[in-house]
């Protein structure tokens, strides 16, 4: 058995095993809290903790489905190429939004963190937080910050994106299709933009739009923040 612990098999076999059971509550229960991701990240936590083992060995198998993030993030442009017409005479709006969507964030955290006392390095690693895993691991590492709790803070961001997402627009009676689907790109990122394809193709091609040019603002624009608070 402790063979088995060590191959890749296992962390690829707990990690798809995991996610099935917390689509299968969550499709039971239909409540966003009873989120999949939230529930397998759940499962998988306690069994590593129960079974006294090593993340290292579990991410062996768990690094082979984290390689496919890129390729599936890719994907989501098809969406987008089907609704390409909704960029027409709107694209400059757009664009403002989410680059005022990804600096509300950065200033949100600065704030709760200067609040709070958190130390630099921890507000550094959240600052990527709304980028995709894959980039928020490397932003991380090039701005000085902790990649292994970017990747977290970014798996914060996406899951409360997805399950909190609904209840915000119903919130402040946001009905606009594009309006959700950039909010759900720009905070969310690939979480987010899974929630906006169940609600609509518009919003998941406006979402996956919106993750892309988030990561790609966030590249210059959190270096230039940084610069501004004196980081």
């Amino acid at each position: 058995m402790s063979q088995y612990f060590e191959s890749p098999l296992f962390g690829v076999t707990i990690t798809i095993i995991a996610f099935f059971f917390g689509k299968y509550i969550n499709q039971k229960t239909k409540k966003a809290i009873f989120n999949p991701i939230l529930i397998a990240t759940a499962l998988i936590i306690m069994l590593l903790i129960n079974l006294n083992i090593d993340y290292e060995i579990y991410n062996k198998g768990g690094s082979i489905i984290s390689f496919f993030i890129a390729p599936a993030t890719v994907v989501l442009a098809v969406p987008l190429y089907k609704n390409i017409h909704l960029l027409k005479g709107r694209w400059i709006s757009i664009l403002i939004g989410i680059t005022t969507g990804s600096l509300a964030g950065l200033v949100t955290i600065f704030v709760l963190c200067r609040a709070f006392g958190i130390d630099d390095i921890i507000m550094i690693s959240m600052f990527p937080k709304s980028t995709t895993a894959a980039i928020s691991l490397d932003l991380a590492k090039s701005i000085g910050g902790l990649p292994n709790l970017a990747v977290i803070f970014t798996a914060i961001a996406g899951i409360s994106g997805n399950i909190l997402g609904e209840y915000v627009f119903k919130l402040f009676r946001i009905k606009d299709r594009i309006s959700k689907g950039v909010s759900f790109g720009t905070a969310s990122h690939v979480l987010g933009t899974a929630k906006a394809m169940e609600i609509g193709e518009v919003e998941g091609a406006l979402s996956s739009l919106s993750i892309t040019v988030a990561g790609i603002i966030s590249v210059f624009l959190i270096p230039w923040f940084m610069s501004i608070i004196g980081i």
